[in-house]
């Protein structure tokens, strides 16, 4: 005889979960299909169908043909724009700035959005709904507009900035830092939310128990906090990566106010310009490939190192 088992099903005969055969696979109804294509057809508007476009331009370019009359046309170059791309001198030294730019405001934001967090979420801290709305405020402010302010905040004659800054911070020297200081003080308070959230999940028992062993606060951030919320960290460098590499807004707004800034400044800026100035979209299809492929790239090998660190 076979004995009943929960939810239907019996010992002596087929295998069942739920009262369903395991060999049959379950069946997705009218419902499923329905929600999820929002999703799917998002998904296939805003990612699939211009990577696939951009791939398929990347792999033509505009030329003459006789003497010229006739317009341009399109021909098919396989990979010579890529090859271009990567010997040309203004995108190799745009990139050389956006890794200098990464190594400085990287740490340095993240760091900061980190440490203001950890001081709101310890114990001596006051007025703590005060605090996280002050910080999180420039987040409030669109980049291009914050990008105006800073300008006339640099600009000689204009901004107090030029007269008590050790080095002009529109010239050659200090423009790199001014960028860096203008994301971070735009992008700061946008982590510190997500560092701090996620500061509230870390389970009181192991707060309490490190005061009880005699931990004192900043041991407690270092030893309880902080490895708790590791993958939280882990996402927020990822995403701060992929914004270094897309930096467009800031070094745009502040050709303006500056030579120092080039039309190649930046591997976005040399897209931008390869685009809607020089009008070899080839170009700039495959310099955008690039970029996105460098991108993915190390958010994998963070996201990597993540799950080791996870184990």
């Amino acid at each position: 005889m076979s004995r009943s088992l929960p939810g239907g099903a019996r010992s002596g005969g087929r295998a069942v979960l739920g009262g369903a055969p395991s060999g049959r696979m379950p069946r997705f109804g009218g419902a499923a299909v329905l929600l999820c294509a929002p999703f799917a057809l998002l998904l296939l508007g805003t990612v699939l169908a211009p990577v696939t476009y951009a791939l398929y331009l990347s792999l033509f370019t505009e030329r003459l043909s006789g003497l010229g009359f006739s317009g341009p046309s399109s021909a098919f170059v396989a990979l010579g724009n890529y090859a271009d791309v990567v010997t040309d001198p203004d995108f190799l030294h745009g990139v050389g700035n956006v890794a200098l730019y990464a190594v400085i405001q990287v740490p340095l934001m993240l760091g900061g959005a980190l440490v203001v967090a950890l001081l709101i979420d310890s114990a001596v801290a006051r007025l703590k709904q005060v605090w996280l709305l002050a910080v999180f405020l420039p987040y409030a402010v669109p980049g291009v507009i914050a990008g105006l302010i800073w300008g006339y905040l640099y600009s000689p004659g204009i901004g107090p900035i030029s007269s008590i800054a050790p080095i002009d911070p529109l010239g050659a020297n200090g423009i790199l830092p001014s960028v860096v200081n203008i994301a971070t003080w735009q992008w700061m308070g946008y982590n510190m939310i997500i560092f701090y959230t996620a500061l509230q999940t870390v389970p009181r028992e192991l707060l309490e128990a490190a005061r009880v062993d005699g931990a004192g606060p900043i041991r407690t951030a270092l030893s309880v906090k902080l490895p708790s919320i590791r993958p939280t960290l882990f996402v927020g460098l990822v995403f701060t990566i992929i914004g270094a590499l897309q930096l467009f807004t800031e070094p745009l707004v502040l050709r303006s106010f500056t030579g120092a800034v080039t039309s190649t400044w930046t591997p976005s800026l040399y897209v931008y310009d390869s685009a809607f100035v020089a009008g070899d979209y080839g170009r700039a299809a495959a310099a955008s490939v690039l970029l996105g492929l460098v991108s993915a790239v190390l958010s994998a090998v963070v996201m990597r190192i993540s799950a080791r660190r996870s184990r």
